[in-house]
C-alpha cells in the first residue's frame, strides 16, 4: 500500500474527506519525523513504538573489490509493533481476560 492508497482507505474508514486525511497523515509523519529528530520515542498504545537506534562505527567491506572500508556512527528510525498490531497480522483472537 502506498501512501495514496493509504489515504483513500484512511478516508472510506473515516468518514472523513480525502484532502482532509491528507493533512493529517502528512501531519502525522511530520510530528512523529521531528520528535524522533529530537531524541524522543512516540507510542501508541496497541500499535507500535517509534524510536531511534544508534548504530556504533565499524568496519567494512566493498563487495566489489574487497577492499575495507569505514562505515561512521549513524542514528536510525526504528518500528516496534505493539501487541494489538501482532495480534491482528497473526491472524488471533484476543486473548480471554
Amino acid at each position: 500500500m502506498n501512501k495514496t492508497e493509504l489515504i483513500d482507505s484512511v478516508a472510506a474508514e473515516s468518514g472523513s474527506t480525502r484532502a482532509e486525511t491528507a493533512r493529517v497523515i502528512d501531519a502525522f509523519t511530520t510530528v512523529v519525523g521531528k520528535t524522533l529528530k529530537k531524541g524522543d520515542e512516540v507510542a501508541i498504545t496497541g500499535f507500535g513504538k517509534f524510536s531511534v537506534v544508534k548504530r556504533a562505527a565499524r568496519q567494512g567491506r566493498n563487495p566489489a573489490t574487497g577492499e575495507s572500508l569505514k562505515i561512521r556512527a549513524s542514528k536510525a528510525p526504528k518500528f516496534t509493533a505493539g501487541a494489538s498490531l501482532k495480534t491482528i497480522v497473526a491472524n488471533r483472537r484476543k486473548p480471554a481476560r
